[in-house]
């Protein structure tokens, strides 16, 4: 039933993405179709390892060119044993952040290393999702939702407001860039009305496919 797609959720810590990214798969998986829900870093084995390094411990634990490093190195594995897999046999795949994220933190608000994270994009990733669902939320609100929930990855919520707020804004940039790919879609309402948008959305995708 299911023919392949790469959905991608994109937003700041806290935004509420994940648990969207998970109300979609639920939704489709109900529908009958082949749905793999993924997340990064992380998504393989390998990947797992490398999620602890950068998202665990202290803020200043690596620079911001490491970090791009380890990030891109989770990503290829993560596409060699996990998406592209699900995609070629004709999956859904769902995934919890993808180089967009990268483009954010490292590319933009923490080390200004665009340049540097589309070369390693172009050389070692090389693909884009086929629709990006950006969730927006206010970053103070965002921000104290993510600390709440606590864990040890808050790494990178330990930077603080500003970086969120302009991680945000940059999210908002991409999107008015890439208006075919990625949507953006207001999370500061009831979890279910944020599905109900979301899930319209990829059903268009979904039915606009060739």
């Amino acid at each position: 039933m299911s023919r392949s797609t790469f959905v991608s959720f994109e937003g700041i810590d806290g935004s509420g993405k994940s648990t969207q990214a998970r109300r979609l798969a639920r939704r489709l998986e109900a529908e009958g179709r082949d749905v793999v829900l993924t997340r990064e870093p992380g998504g393989s084995p390998g990947a797992e390892d490398i999620r602890k390094l950068v998202l665990e411990g202290d803020p200043d634990r690596w620079s911001a060119e490491t970090e791009l490093l380890l990030f891109t190195a989770a990503r290829r594995d993560h596409l060699e044993r996990t998406i592209r897999p699900a995609l070629e046999r004709g999956a859904i795949v769902i995934c919890d952040r993808f180089a967009d994220s990268t483009r954010a933190y490292q590319g933009r608000t923490r080390g200004g290393l665009g340049g540097m994270v589309d070369d390693l994009h172009a050389l070692m990733i090389g693909v884009e999702p086929d629709l990006t669902i950006l969730v927006d939320m206010d970053p103070a609100a965002a921000l104290a939702r993510a600390e709440e929930r606590g864990g040890a990855e808050l790494r990178f919520e330990e930077f603080g407001l500003t970086l969120q707020q302009e991680v945000r804004g940059f999210f908002l940039d991409l999107a008015k860039s890439h208006p075919a790919r990625i949507r953006v879609v207001d999370g500061d309402r009831p979890p279910e009305a944020v599905e109900a948008d979301i899930a319209r959305i990829v059903s268009d995708h979904l039915e606009r496919r060739p």
